[in-house]
């Protein structure tokens, strides 16, 4: 297989990426809007949201696992079809605290003097930037020679040929 069809999986893998942040931004948006409508919360509408929502990360989902496995089938390249799994698993852990993180600003809101609410909130914000995936890097070098790099915590660079 070419190296030029493995980097324009690379840029696919990259799109999908913006695509998650993008879901991401409209579903805080959407949360945020949500909160708003207190105390009568508009709850139809933010259902809505959530369903549409889940829609695009299903399908991004989807193409991503599509990706990875041409990584390794295709282009024999377990490492970056391993380094995909872990984005896919870190996207999983970082959209279940999101929703947990909701649910606890609701409970902030719902009950402003209860520290215990505040307390969780600010713990499932920490926990979700730790856990939020940071994202590729990749450098083109003028050897030829390209690197997809897993940015920390793992600090990880796979190389391949142009």
């Amino acid at each position: 297989m070419s190296m030029s069809g493995l980097n324009a999986l690379v840029r696919n893998l990259y799109a999908l990426q913006e695509e998650r942040v993008e879901a991401y931004q409209l579903f805080d948006l959407g949360h945020q809007a949500y909160l708003r409508s207190s105390p009568n919360y508009d709850f139809i509408q933010y259902r809505q949201l959530v369903h549409e929502i889940t829609q695009a990360f299903n399908r991004i989902s989807k193409e991503v696992i599509q990706l990875k496995d041409r990584f390794h089938e295709e282009y024999d390249r377990p490492d970056l079809s391993e380094h995909v799994e872990r984005v896919q698993e870190r996207e999983r852990e970082k959209l279940e605290l999101t929703a947990q993180l909701q649910l606890a600003k609701q409970n902030m809101l719902d009950h402003p003097g209860n520290e215990t609410y505040q307390e969780e909130a600010q713990e499932l914000k920490q926990r979700c930037c730790q856990t939020c995936f940071p994202g590729f890097t990749v450098s083109i070098k003028c050897s030829g020679i390209e690197s997809m790099k897993l940015c920390p915590p793992a600090e990880q660079t796979y190389m391949f040929n142009r």
